[in-house]
């Protein structure tokens, strides 16, 4: 792990990084001491602890001829980082979404990139009032679930078609059969339908994208699949064992001709 690196998303600068992280190995410390140790030229290396002292990342103490530093303790400092992390998102959510307008019309919108799709359809989950539609593999599963067990506390109904084998703890959810998941290319594929009013469809490749619109007879289609499905699972687990094999034949047999054509 770089932790000068990590350091620097936290908004330390390179030298700033190193004089801390020297300070937790060596401490009470000189800056001569701290600039041998980090590598921080000496010149340097001053200035760099003036700031860490500005920011209180570091703690001071003078004995009339030497100022020597030690620094605040990593707990402290990763604790207030979040704390003022937390702050900063929860002013943002409020300016921010006091600014959004909402994309109407019938255009399909994209999106790249498998964190930038997770976090529209978290997005999704956490906007819906009344209806969720929902395909989902075992990974969107694992990501999405806490959205989607929020929605069911708030009374949104869910129901899921899951392709994989992890199970969803609310709502109407089925397993699809894995043959007909690699039939129908759902292996990779994400689905959130919200309210009857926007889809998103998601699938993998090279670089996961997703495609996401408003336009009625897009969600309708995207929810009626879903739908129609769940159904077809619940008429499955309805047939006797003989039924189920001449299903299971006749389905056989369409993917066979599937593969030839």
């Amino acid at each position: 792990m770089d932790l000068v690196q990590e350091l620097a998303g936290l908004g330390f600068t390179e030298y700033e990084a190193r004089i801390y992280l020297a300070l937790l190995q060596e401490s009470p410390a000189s800056g001569y001491q701290l600039s041998k140790r980090s590598g921080v030229p000496r010149s340097m290396a001053y200035e760099t602890l003036g700031r860490l002292d500005a920011r209180g990342v570091v703690l001071q103490s003078n004995d009339g001829s030497t100022t020597r530093y030690r620094p605040l303790p990593p707990e402290a400092l990763l604790e207030r980082e979040r704390s003022q992390h937390n702050q900063r998102i929860e002013t943002l959510s409020r300016g921010l979404g006091r600014l959004y307008q909402a994309a109407e019309g019938d255009q399909l919108w994209s999106i790249a990139g498998r964190e930038a799709v997770l976090a529209y359809a978290r997005g999704q989950l956490e906007s819906a009032r009344n209806e969720l539609m929902l395909v989902l593999n075992d990974d969107a599963l694992v990501e999405l679930s806490p959205a989607i067990e929020a929605a069911c506390e708030n009374d949104v109904r869910v129901r899921a078609l899951l392709t994989g084998e992890k199970m969803l703890n609310c709502g109407e959810a089925a397993h699809h059969p894995p043959l007909e998941s690699e039939l129908q290319e759902l292996n990779d594929s994400l689905v959130v339908v919200v309210d009857g009013r926007e889809v998103l469809i998601a699938g993998g490749g090279p670089q996961f994208a997703a495609t996401i619109t408003n336009n009625r007879d897009l969600v309708l289609i995207a929810r009626q699949f879903v739908w129609m499905e769940l159904f077809a699972q619940r008429v499955y687990s309805s047939l006797d064992e003989e039924a189920l094999q001449a299903l299971v034949a006749d389905r056989s047999q369409g993917r066979v001709n599937a593969r030839k054509n």
